[in-house]
């Protein structure tokens, strides 16, 4: 697959989505391919936290996470985002049409080459309902210029969903990673205020570095990422 100065769509549903399983990859693409990357994020990624959700008590809350997706996106190389407001871990209370505009309309306007987004088979139902509507949102119509889509991992999620799910995470493609790279992800992951974790979290430091290694291990590189390749027309 040719990389070189290619535009990437990243769709995602939450802070911090957006480098947890690809970080590492879209600091190699921006700062060694010449690519230019979005990151597009749903969600507001805190108010669930309560029992009912009240944005405006977690007004201080979501301003200082909407800092961090800077900051994070400055560690790693991203040259925008957009950064939408649907409720966190509900987007199941939205007409998935909603979610599928919101795809389009960047789809069209940023005109992308390649999109990731998230595993289809994630525990978390934000992650879920973004795959369906990146999918939705990319039909291979007549004219459709959307040609490749990859599902990417999410720590604390994708590993987390009951291995009898029928939609499984079975990577298909890996892209080797540098040092530099994962450290650019940890950097941007520890950005999140509200998100970094602790050893042996799946979004602590550590953790990320061994992930890397882990899937480095499976391709014969000191570091790697892994994805689905969901579809790619030549």
């Amino acid at each position: 697959m040719e990389w070189i100065n290619k535009k990437i769509l990243v769709v995602v549903a939450h802070p911090d989505d957006e480098l947890l399983g690809l970080g590492a990859t879209i600091h190699r693409l921006v700062h060694r391919q010449g690519c230019t990357a979005r990151a597009v994020i749903l969600g507001e990624g805190i108010t669930s936290r309560s029992a009912v959700r009240d944005p405006e008590k977690w007004a201080a809350e979501l301003s200082v996470h909407r800092g961090n997706i800077r900051r994070a996106a400055e560690a790693i190389g991203y040259a925008s985002t957009g950064i939408y407001d649907f409720a966190d871990n509900r987007f199941d209370s939205v007409d998935l049409l909603d979610i599928v505009k919101v795809v389009e309309q960047e789809k069209e306007e940023f005109q992308p080459d390649i999109i990731f987004t998230h595993h289809g088979g994630d525990t978390n139902i934000d992650h879920r309902r973004t795959f369906e509507a990146v999918i939705t949102g990319t039909r291979p119509l007549p004219g459709e210029p959307m040609r490749t889509i990859i599902a990417c991992e999410t720590p604390s999620s994708t590993e987390w969903q009951a291995a009898n799910y029928p939609n499984p995470f079975l990577p298909n493609f890996f892209l080797a990673v540098t040092e530099e790279d994962v450290a650019a992800k940890i950097a941007g992951m520890e950005a999140y205020e509200f998100e970094k974790r602790a050893y042996p979290h799946p979004r602590s430091p550590e953790a990320l570095r061994i992930q890397a290694q882990r899937w480095g291990v499976v391709i014969g590189q000191p570091f790697a990422e892994a994805f689905m390749l969901i579809r790619h027309i030549g």
